[in-house]
């Protein structure tokens, strides 16, 4: 469902895309081309800041946002995705928060006011007011925050590396097959 926000912004969304029809996107989203909108995702720019301004959610091409993700920009803030990232089922991404290009996040994970760049995100972590740098590991259940010495933290494995690049890359085939049979949901 697209609609718009109490503001009157309308979301976009790349010709190339594919938004799976229970998926909700309301406001000041920008969705660029051959990202995959799974079912049931929520993403929601809809809330101003005190000066009455939003800044949008930007999901960036060729990125998958899988079942069940809830994506909110709190007050206005503004929620970036890179190019090539997956964002897994349940995994919730709140404002404010930028993660980069090819980045992989595990389902049920929750990220918020942070950065998150180049990095493996396992399942039921949180990562919460910090920048976590390129080539990070942040294993499952694993809680990051601004006191957490990341020079401890393992670096990304080859594995980790191709198993997120598998993910990323049977997503952006979804589109294609979805795109093909939209018309007959």
């Amino acid at each position: 469902m697209i609609r718009k926000n109490p503001r009157g912004d309308l979301p976009r969304v790349h010709p190339s895309a594919f938004v799976d029809p229970t998926a909700i996107l309301c406001g000041l989203v920008i969705i660029e081309e051959n990202v995959f909108i799974g079912p049931y995702a929520v993403i929601r720019a809809d809330e101003m800041n005190t000066d009455g301004n939003i800044d949008p959610i930007i999901i960036g091409a060729h990125s998958n946002i899988q079942d069940g993700v809830i994506i909110h920009s709190k007050s206005g803030e503004k929620v970036v995705i890179g190019q090539r990232t997956s964002i897994a089922h349940r995994a919730i991404i709140h404002a404010p928060c930028t993660i980069g290009n090819g980045v992989f996040i595990g389902f049920n994970s929750v990220l918020f006011n942070c950065t998150v760049d180049g990095c493996v995100v396992r399942y039921n972590a949180v990562v919460d007011g910090c920048h976590l740098p390129s080539g990070f590991y942040v294993c499952s259940t694993e809680r990051i925050d601004a006191d957490t010495d990341i020079a401890s933290m393992p670096q990304v494995s080859v594995y980790a590396s191709e198993f997120s690049e598998d993910v990323a890359r049977t997503n952006n085939e979804l589109i294609a097959g979805y795109k093909r049979i939209q018309n007959e949901f």
